[in-house]
């Protein structure tokens, strides 16, 4: 059952599915790692962006915003199976992009990335200096990851589609009159006939064709019996 405020709860799971998107989308288009690196050539600035050392979540961006649409469409188990899809998709770009920010690239993968040659190699230490970028994509993760568990537990506080056409009750056959007059004519009464107020008298008309007309019944002398 649908309990009141269930739409404005959608419409909140909707826009942080929508704001988590945002954030790993914009994560990926950051600069994640940089650093100039001392190769035999000279120095060689080199960095990498998110989309670069984490492109998991762009996919995970695409997936929220296309489960903002599905979270309306569905319901029931479906909304559910689609939150633990949700969430178990935040969480993991969550972990990556923190493992990134943990773990950042050494200097010949900046190097790769940054499309030097690969005869091109450091000399020496190099430091890589990792930027803020990846917590923009923890913080989307974690977003889609809250909006996802939601879509599992509150499920049956959600509006369903269609559910304001679906009118109460059992709904009404559609009577056809003329359908309705056969049927009578087959039971034996008369549909033209007014039913007698009077309990004491038969509600059912005995009317008789004389003999000879063949025009059908209530077009010849008709006579009725008591």
């Amino acid at each position: 059952m649908t309990r009141p405020g269930g739409g404005r709860r959608l419409a909140s799971v909707c826009l942080g599915l929508l704001a988590g998107a945002l954030a790993l989308w914009g994560s990926t288009r950051l600069t994640w790692a940089s650093a100039v690196v001392t190769t035999a050539r000279g120095p060689v600035p080199a960095d990498a962006g998110g989309a670069a050392l984490a492109p998991s979540l762009t996919g995970v961006a695409v997936l929220a915003v296309a489960a903002v649409a599905a979270s309306v469409a569905v319901s029931g188990v479906a909304r559910r199976v689609l939150g633990v899809i949700v969430a178990l998709a935040g969480g993991a770009s969550a972990w990556v992009a923190l493992d990134s920010w943990l773990h950042p690239p050494d200097a010949m993968t900046l190097l790769r990335l940054a499309g030097v040659p690969a005869t091109t190699v450091p000399v020496g230490d190099v430091a890589v200096a990792g930027s803020a970028a990846p917590w923009i994509g923890v913080l989307g993760g974690f977003v889609v990851l809250a909006a996802g568990v939601f879509l599992v537990v509150a499920d049956r506080s959600l509006p369903r589609m269609g559910a304001r056409y679906a009118a109460p009750g059992t709904a009404k056959a559609v009577v056809d009159p003329n359908r309705s007059a056969w049927d009578a004519l087959d039971d034996g009464v008369d549909p033209t006939v007014d039913e007698d107020p009077d309990p004491g008298h038969s509600d059912i008309d005995h009317t008789e064709v004389t003999p000879g007309d063949e025009r059908g019944p209530g077009r010849g002398e008709r006579r009725r019996s008591v």
